[in-house]
């Protein structure tokens, strides 16, 4: 069974980056993803849809240093449905989140917020085993 997920979006808001009781980051942020078409009159149309995005160790540590709102970037992970009871109505809540396994930040070198060099950006996407993206990419 396959359960992989792959989004090219735009971050809706920073990422929120916390520690495990083991020490261990985590960071979540929102993604919008767009789709355009169009109808059957010849209007464009477009549909946003959210995504929550969680991810875990050194990924949230790269996340929560390089990604700012407005950021273009490509994810690759999984998903996952968490359930839990609100505390306050005692209803059951889910969520689907997608767990990040790999990014890869798109746009300009150095666009992703304060202090970020072209020095840092290669030698974050070299870290992850990522290549990094031509400047000459379409979109």
């Amino acid at each position: 069974m396959i359960n992989r997920v792959f989004l090219l979006g735009n971050l809706g808001r920073d990422p929120e980056v916390r520690s495990t009781t083991s020490g261990s980051a985590v960071a979540t942020f929102s993604m919008a993803t767009s789709r355009r078409w169009r109808d059957s009159g010849g209007e464009r149309r477009e549909q946003t849809e959210w995504h929550n995005v969680v991810c875990f160790g050194r990924l949230a540590e790269v996340a929560g240093q390089y990604l700012t709102r407005g950021r273009q970037v490509f994810i690759e992970g999984r998903l996952q449905t968490r359930s839990w009871e609100d505390r306050q109505t005692g209803e059951t809540r889910c969520r689907t989140e997608v767990v990040g396994q790999r990014l890869q930040m798109l746009g300009q070198r150095g666009d992703g917020g304060a202090g970020a060099s072209e020095g840092s950006y290669v030698a974050v996407v070299e870290e992850l085993g990522l290549e990094p993206e031509d400047d000459d990419i379409p979109f």
